[in-house]
């Protein structure tokens, strides 16, 4: 039993009972049909592209790195781990920096000496130009891995 080719339809004889379309074999000379619009796309759940998901992961340093570490399809992806990764190692380093040289200008500051009052300012320049140099290198899609923390990164992502 042939089926209609519109509709799918159970067809006895020439013509479609359902939709009314012929049915079999198309005159030689009659040009063929076009075909029609092809299935609808599936919508796809939104999403941030690698690059935006990779400088994102910069943005609130442990935070944005965890919250990429967690969620699902970002997770599964090697380059934004390792950004995430690099990210928190880096806030990680910050932290620990920022607290050693607050140790140090402290016992300076004990003994009368007052040169090392600049620390705080440049450090913290210095990681905040770091900061949005690998975010807009991870934006470009550019892997920056830094010197003692990167590998680290590398090895866990």
């Amino acid at each position: 039993m042939p089926f209609c080719a519109s509709c799918g339809a159970a067809v006895e004889g020439r013509f479609c009972a359902k939709c009314g379309a012929a049915v079999g074999a198309a005159a030689p000379s009659a040009a063929p049909a076009p075909a029609g619009p092809g299935p609808a796309p599936v919508a796809s759940a939104a999403g941030l592209t690698e690059n935006a998901a990779c400088a994102l992961c910069y943005l609130l340093g442990l935070v944005t790195g965890i919250l990429f570490l967690v969620l699902g399809p970002y997770s599964q992806n090697r380059n934004i781990r390792f950004h995430a990764f690099q990210s928190i190692f880096l806030n990680i380093a910050w932290i620990v920096i920022w607290v050693a040289i607050g140790i140090l200008i402290s016992m300076v500051h004990a003994m009368g000496v007052f040169y090392f009052a600049f620390l705080y300012p440049l450090v913290g320049l210095c990681f905040f130009i770091l900061w949005i140099y690998l975010i807009l290198m991870a934006y470009q899609g550019k892997t920056i891995v830094l010197p003692l923390i990167g590998p680290l990164a590398q090895k866990q992502a």
